[in-house]
């Protein structure tokens, strides 16, 4: 890499670009820290609660992706999307099913992910978003940042439970 491209990109987003480039690629930064958080782990480390609340890195990754389809496929693009559960528990995306598969989550998230960037790709920043479980009104770049807050909020709490885990700590590529 040469040091042109070193000083340009920082966390994975343009230091100059555009708002919206940069907002995508600090959110895109951070979902692959929650993945990289738990690379090399078991299927049983990746579903063993560590704290308190249960909370386990693979419920992590599972509310992320519906998190992803909530704001971004439901509300931004305007897509339905059936969820596996019931919406009114306010913790059911965060439990681990004995039939979901640890692959099939990685999955779900990638791409949860996948279509939340065309979505954003699809979107201005000053777009209007609808969100009708919250009677409310937003604009793309409020979900962005939102997102981005939910997002390192959690891989925050990954890193966390990795360290309790193994004690590997300092996650996160290209920084």
């Amino acid at each position: 890499m040469n040091i042109l491209t070193v000083m340009d990109i920082r966390y994975g987003a343009p230091v100059a670009g555009d708002e919206k480039a940069v907002l995508a690629g600090f959110l895109d930064h951070y979902r692959k820290t929650l993945l990289e958080i738990c690379e090399g782990l078991s299927d049983e480390q990746l579903r063993r609660p560590m704290v308190s609340s249960g909370t386990t890195l693979l419920g992590l990754v599972k509310h992320l992706a519906f998190v992803e389809r909530g704001w971004f496929q439901e509300d931004v693009a305007g897509e339905k999307y059936a969820y596996p559960f019931d919406t009114d528990d306010p913790e059911a995306d965060f439990r681990i099913a004995e039939h979901e598969t640890t692959a099939d989550i990685f999955k779900h998230y990638q791409d949860a992910c996948s279509r939340s960037r065309a979505a954003l790709e699809a979107a201005s920043l000053d777009d209007p978003v609808d969100v009708p479980r919250r009677n409310a009104r937003y604009n793309v770049r409020w979900v962005v940042i939102h997102m981005l807050e939910e997002t390192a909020r959690h891989v925050g709490h990954a890193d966390i439970i990795r360290e309790q885990i193994d004690g590997r700590t300092g996650a996160g590529y290209g920084s």
